[in-house]
């Protein structure tokens, strides 16, 4: 089994040549080459290299130079930022970067025009006229990536975090899965993909966090594990887990069938983001 993580973040520490915008829940630094070798260490083929919105906003300058050194091990997703007025160009331009696979969108809060605005439209079509998924986080705000996925169906749109609050350190809230029923809602759109990314950030319980498997079994249901993926948004997730555990816990699970497993852990990564461990784009 080919297993790809979908959420992995890498960064250098803060320092006047690439400073940091704000801090990431996280070590001080995880540098390609420190990522690469916890995913060595427990059996992860590859991984989606998100660069960091919160400490590098929309430059993807050092996911870009991880790549160069480990493009057998990543393929990029870069945050965009759809308040810029060249969003369209920006996207444009990540789409012929070698190691490009996706975008990212992030919201904190809706926008005023929702799904209608502006830059928020420009991105999106840009995005779907190169052939780029569309990562969107946006957690408790399912309506507005409803929207999206509607207004654009051309477009594959993927969740980011499962489309629910993940804390940045324990504890996980109350009622993790107080939202689910806004999520299962976007099974209906066959347009949208989950990222079960940071899943482990939810559990009340310690490894192997039993207390996932009911909502998760649900969200299965729904969507099908051709339209899940499995993550693990490290490092931020380190406070709640190993990264160990985040692998551990999904890849050996009675909870699923190997035919499961195989898609969750790597095959719908594939297939949406037409990428492979040992493929060098």
């Amino acid at each position: 089994m080919v297993i790809i993580d979908a959420q992995v973040h890498a960064y250098q520490r803060d320092h006047p040549g690439r400073p940091w915008v704000a801090q990431l829940q996280g070590p001080s630094e995880v540098t390609g080459d420190d990522m690469v070798a916890a995913m060595d260490e427990v059996g992860v083929d590859g991984a989606l290299l998100v660069s960091p919105w919160t400490m590098y906003r929309d430059d993807a300058s050092y996911a870009v130079e991880v790549h160069r050194s480990h493009r057998d091990r990543f393929a990029l997703v870069a945050p965009i930022d759809v308040a810029r007025p060249d969003v369209a160009d920006a996207v444009g331009a990540w789409a012929t970067t070698p190691g490009a696979v996706g975008v990212r969108l992030i919201f904190w809060q809706t926008p005023v025009a929702g799904a209608a605005d502006a830059g928020v439209v420009a991105a999106v079509t840009a995005a779907g006229r190169a052939g780029l998924p569309v990562c969107v986080l946006s957690w408790g705000r399912m309506g507005f990536v409803a929207d999206l996925a509607h207004d654009h169906p051309d477009t594959m749109i993927v969740v980011d975090h499962l489309g629910l609050v993940q804390t940045m350190a324990p504890p996980p809230p109350p009622d993790p899965f107080a939202d689910l029923a806004d999520v299962l809602a976007l099974a209906r759109l066959s347009n949208v993909a989950v990222k079960v990314t940071g899943a482990c950030t939810l559990s009340h319980q310690p490894y192997p966090f039993d207390d996932l498997w009911e909502p998760l079994g649900r969200i299965i249901d729904a969507f099908g594990v051709e339209r899940l993926m499995w993550g693990t948004d490290w490092t931020r997730a380190l406070a709640h887990c190993s990264y160990h555990e985040a692998v551990a816990a999904f890849r050996d699970s009675s909870r699923l069938t190997d035919g499961e497993r195989a898609e969750l852990m790597g095959g719908t990564v594939r297939r949406i983001f037409g990428w492979s461990p040992g493929a060098q784009p």
